[in-house]
């Protein structure tokens, strides 16, 4: 199992500001998939202080690490991150999605999200999960008990909803119309955790 040292969190963490957030500062250009070039990345972790140390088998860690959600993918010499952009968004070609999805939320959300349904709000995108347990982990960010709304996906999707994979247990679509939620419940804690690695964020 692949894990990071501390340095590499902290790395990856900037990755996501990077790549995710705010190209523009620094600046990075990104094509219309998202990628930049790698050698770019490495220069401008070489041009600051806190990341000087950071080599390109740093980043092949962060990108290959095995615990919790994968972040980024690299192809040939240009890196990308797979989801959770403000910066303009990446596009993935569409998918179709499995019966159901799943998200975690706060409580004190939920009213809300019956009459509204989920947005991206700040992202780009609704992140959605392939199993309860992965949505758990993400609304554990939000919620130290959060609940697991079911998602009627295929529906959505016949009614021309569309939807993207960046990786195997996540899916992205622009908004979930509150006719499309199924129901609730919340997931006990041995059932689904989340590790270090999910807090990253």
């Amino acid at each position: 199992m692949s894990t990071l040292d501390q340095r590499q969190r902290k790395l990856s963490k900037f990755l996501s500001l990077l790549l995710r957030h705010q190209p523009a500062r620094f600046p990075l250009p990104l094509d219309a998939d998202g990628y930049a070039s790698l050698d770019e990345v490495l220069h401008i972790l070489k041009g600051l202080p806190n990341f000087r140390w950071a080599n390109r088998a740093d980043v092949d860690a962060v990108v290959n690490v095995t615990t919790g959600r994968r972040r980024f993918e690299i192809q040939g010499q240009h890196i990308r991150a797979l989801y959770g952009h403000t910066a303009p968004r990446p596009e993935y070609a569409p998918v179709e999605p499995p019966a159901t999805l799943y998200h975690g939320a706060a409580p004190e959300s939920v009213a809300q999200i019956k009459r509204e349904g989920l947005r991206p709000m700040q992202w780009r995108y609704v992140h959605l999960a392939a199993t309860p347990q992965m949505a758990r982990s993400i609304g554990l960010r939000h919620s130290p008990e959060p609940v697991i709304l079911e998602i009627d996906a295929a529906r959505a999707y016949a009614d021309g909803v569309e939807f993207y994979r960046p990786t195997e247990e996540i899916y992205l679509t622009t908004e979930v119309l509150s006719r499309y939620t199924a129901g609730w419940g919340c997931l006990p804690a041995d059932k689904g955790g989340v590790n270090d690695e999910e807090k990253l964020e």
